[in-house]
């Protein structure tokens, strides 16, 4: 690998989560020196930070779970595997969809281990302040830690920010929500301890409880099926996603009222459960957050929009470098998700040309950064993919690092493939 004498890495990674430590991974078994930069004190993204509990997009919808995602996202499955959690395919019963369940105490400790044996240098507690930007390409990364103020020069970038904070600040075009602007809901999912572990949940009980919450509360739940729950993998605590707040726009206030609203809403909800659902009597609220689970903000320039007709056409194309599986998931109304299956095969093909900035010429997307219309990124924003995606960028930009110039598709699919990735 030929660095710039005044290059620290060959790839520097914003965003830890899924979309992140997949474009990491991949970008080290390329054979690249790579930093990973995030925010939190932990990695794993909405995983981690928000709750969601689920890996969704590693297996197609059906009768039979076919898998989607390897490589990256596959050696994520087995460390968690070697720390006692099944990561098996789980049907919902709720979508129908194949999901994996997390604990995610060991998935933080799996995605560190990760890391540090592919020689990942990761910065937790760290934010992207500004870019230094030569023309075409971005020459360095000015981060905000705990020590003040540090530069950081690299050969290539990948954004995985989930925000596309790297894109807003290195001064490209974007989208916020969809065509219209409109914001999909933020979701707020609680862990509930206190249950007897052989307990079986009754969802008309769940569903009778929802109805008495929304008789009292200021702020309602829309979802009329009891939402979404499950129990955490290792524990007894009772996971449950039902909390939808509408997000006007991406202000701080705006984001304040909804985790402020949500953490109500929590509390108010357990009152409840105590009080009308049986076996539910000694139920505390576990936790909330850290934060609010967000599905979208902006959405920077990519040289190609994944579309609709892609995504239900099920089309598969050779410059292909991830797969991609999950159905259509929108959430444009709180509390009433809206699904739509792939066609065909039941996946697609994320092309190089979506997860490659448009503008610059050594910056990639992973997760739901990637390049997608509004429909068709309601298939590509979850985690699942996310490893794909992240892996994909993470490879071409080590490839680009490696060459001194972006590689072509095929080159890219080659890699990825020698390194275990499912195309």
């Amino acid at each position: 690998m030929t660095r710039r004498p005044e290059a620290d890495y060959d790839v520097i990674v914003i965003g830890g989560g899924a979309g992140g430590v997949g474009a990491a991974l991949g970008a080290a078994k390329a054979g690249a020196k790579v930093c990973l930069v995030e925010k939190y004190g932990f990695l794993g993204g909405a995983a981690t930070n928000a709750q969601v509990l689920a890996y969704c997009g590693f297996f197609q919808q059906g009768g039979e779970p076919r898998q989607a995602v390897a490589g990256a996202g596959e050696q994520v499955l087995e460390a968690l595997r070697g720390l006692g959690v099944k990561a098996q395919p789980y049907h919902s019963e709720t979508t129908g969809n194949w999901i994996v369940l997390l604990d995610p105490e060991r998935l933080k400790v799996a995605l560190d281990r990760l890391c540090a044996a592919h020689g990942v240098d990761v910065m937790l507690h760290t934010r992207l302040a500004a870019v230094a930007r030569t023309g075409n390409r971005l020459e360095a990364a000015t981060l905000a830690g705990m020590d003040g103020r540090s530069r950081i020069a690299g050969e290539a970038f990948v954004d995985a920010s989930g925000d596309a904070n790297l894109a807003l600040v290195a001064g490209l075009d974007f989208r916020v929500g969809d065509e219209e602007r409109r914001l999909q809901a933020a979701t707020m999912p609680v862990r509930i301890g206190g249950l007897d572990p052989d307990l079986k949940i009754d969802r008309n009980a769940i569903k009778a409880a929802v109805d008495t919450y929304n008789e009292r509360a200021e702020f309602k739940i829309n979802r009329s099926d009891g939402g979404i729950y499950t129990r955490v993998p290792g524990s007894s605590d009772f996971w449950w996603l039902v909390i939808d707040r509408e997000m006007a726009d991406l202000g701080s206030r705006t984001f304040t009222r909804a985790e402020q609203s949500g953490r109500e809403m929590a509390l108010l909800l357990v009152d409840v459960l105590r009080e009308k659902v049986p076996g539910f009597e000694r139920a505390w609220l576990a936790q909330t957050g850290p934060q609010i689970g967000v599905r979208e903000s902006r959405h920077p320039a990519a040289r190609y929009e994944i579309t609709y007709d892609d995504v239900v056409g099920g089309r598969q194309r050779e410059d292909g470098v991830a797969r991609a599986a999950w159905p259509i998931e929108l959430h444009k109304e709180a509390g009433k998700p809206f699904y739509q299956s792939i066609g065909a095969d039941g996946f697609f093909h994320v092309p190089l040309d979506a997860v490659t900035a448009r503008g610059l010429d050594n910056l990639w997307y992973a997760g739901r950064v990637v390049g997608a219309d509004s429909l068709a990124y309601g298939s590509i924003r979850v985690m699942g993919t996310a490893f794909a995606t992240g892996e994909a960028a993470g490879t071409a930009a080590a490839l680009a690092a490696e060459a001194g110039k972006a590689p072509d598709a095929a080159t890219v699919r080659a890699r990825l493939i020698e390194n275990g990735a499912m195309i």
